[in-house]
């Protein structure tokens, strides 16, 4: 296995083949024009999902196999790629049009030799898990993805945002992947670009206004993040403890609560943050306790504390040191 990030760089075809085939899936691949390949592969992998900045720098095509187990996405980011799987065709070009490949069937892609992308790995249960989730009742099979999704849209820019930052919390040391609380929650973001940004059956559905959730289900989702805030929930969990899908929850948050559901979890979080950092008085550093919280971007977390309490956390901390003197 391969670690959970890696960068190779080869001129051969055989390096560059076991490279993809140990990251995605066993493929064919070969060089069209049959010169050397140009290749590079940065990939990182999270708890989920699996990120890669790749190109083969060459007229290159591979030949891949049904994934079965999970959804390919491909955010051309410069170049042209030439698409097919079950009977459907289509070309990508650089920040203009990508594509989500099902994982029931083969799919080839043939790459012009200076085409670049984001190559997204995305497991079939928790994708499908995560629409259920924001739908509000079981999917019931693999989600009938369109082949292309339009980058130029305002929902293919913030998938590709969403990427774009996943990929670089992935990289940052100390970044949001280093906070199981705050990788959960990046990770559940990016799902959600996904299945808003790709057309699929379900996408009128998710854009239909829903009617907020009742006052029992919102209270039920309370009392899980008042006890449970050190827990890794996620939207998707929530809904399931509400039994209604994540728009009906959201709705029904903001009439009861007056916030969403993740913004009420951040302000129970730094609840316990401000707590922990009065209680302990400088035992452990403002950082240590706001990364257990799933506090990973300090320069956030100070604000959004700051915000909440009207003062920074290392002013906590001053005020809790005189008390205990």
């Amino acid at each position: 296995m391969l670690p959970a990030s890696r960068l190779v760089r080869t001129s051969d075809l055989a390096e560059a083949q076991a490279a993809i085939t140990d990251v995605y899936i066993p493929h064919d691949l070969r060089s069209r024009d049959g010169r050397p390949l140009d290749f590079t592969l940065n990939f990182l992998q999270s708890h989920k999902l699996t990120v890669g900045h790749l190109n083969y720098g060459a007229d290159a095509e591979l030949l891949v196999p049904a994934m079965l187990d999970c959804y390919h996405l491909n955010l051309t980011l410069g170049g042209a790629t030439q698409v097919s799987q079950g009977g459907r065709t289509a070309a990508t070009s650089g920040g203009r049009r990508g594509v989500l490949f099902g994982p029931l069937s083969p799919f080839t892609v043939r790459w012009s030799p200076e085409a670049v992308q984001y190559a997204i790995k995305l497991p079939r249960r928790q994708l499908e898990d995560h629409l259920a989730g924001l739908l509000g009742r079981p999917v019931g099979g693999p989600i009938d993805f369109h082949l292309t999704v339009d980058l130029t849209r305002a929902a293919g820019r913030n998938l590709v945002s969403a990427v774009h930052f996943l990929r670089g919390e992935l990289a940052r040391p100390g970044g949001l992947a280093t906070s199981p609380l705050a990788r959960d929650q990046l990770e559940a973001f990016v799902m959600t670009q996904v299945l808003l940004a790709v057309p699929h059956e379900h996408s009128a559905q998710l854009a239909t206004p829903t009617a907020p959730a009742q006052r029992t289900r919102v209270g039920a989702v309370v009392e899980l993040i008042d006890a449970h805030p050190d827990q890794p929930l996620t939207l998707v969990d929530m809904t399931r403890v509400a039994g209604v899908g994540a728009r009906a929850l959201q709705a029904g948050f903001r009439e009861t609560v007056g916030m969403a559901p993740l913004a009420y979890l951040r302000k129970v979080r730094l609840d316990r943050v401000r707590a922990e950092l009065t209680e302990t008085a400088g035992d452990r550093s403002v950082t240590d306790v706001a990364l257990r919280w799933g506090f990973a971007h300090l320069g956030r977390f100070a604000g959004q504390y700051r915000a909440q309490f009207g003062e920074s956390p290392s002013e906590t901390v001053r005020t809790a040191l005189r008390a205990h003197r």
